[in-house]
């Protein structure tokens, strides 16, 4: 596991010492993981949103799932 540090707004290590102290994390890595894990979360629902808009609009991928997967990495 490696270590970043990352400059924040007050406002934003308020929060972060906040949910330490509600128990909503374990400690300040804690709070940072967990915002992370969710916006990882958030963009993989968003990326399944864009492409049911897509389909919506017609544009379906049409091929083998492994030729196409390597097209989008």
């Amino acid at each position: 596991m490696s270590t970043l540090s990352i400059p924040l707004t007050p406002e934003l290590e308020k929060f972060v010492i906040n949910q330490v102290k509600l128990g909503r994390a374990e400690n300040k890595a804690s709070v940072v993981r967990l915002a992370l894990t969710q916006y990882e979360r958030d963009e993989a629902v968003r990326g399944v949103l864009e492409a049911h808009r897509e389909a919506l609009n017609g544009k379906i991928l049409r091929g083998d799932l492994d030729e196409l997967a390597k097209k989008i990495k």
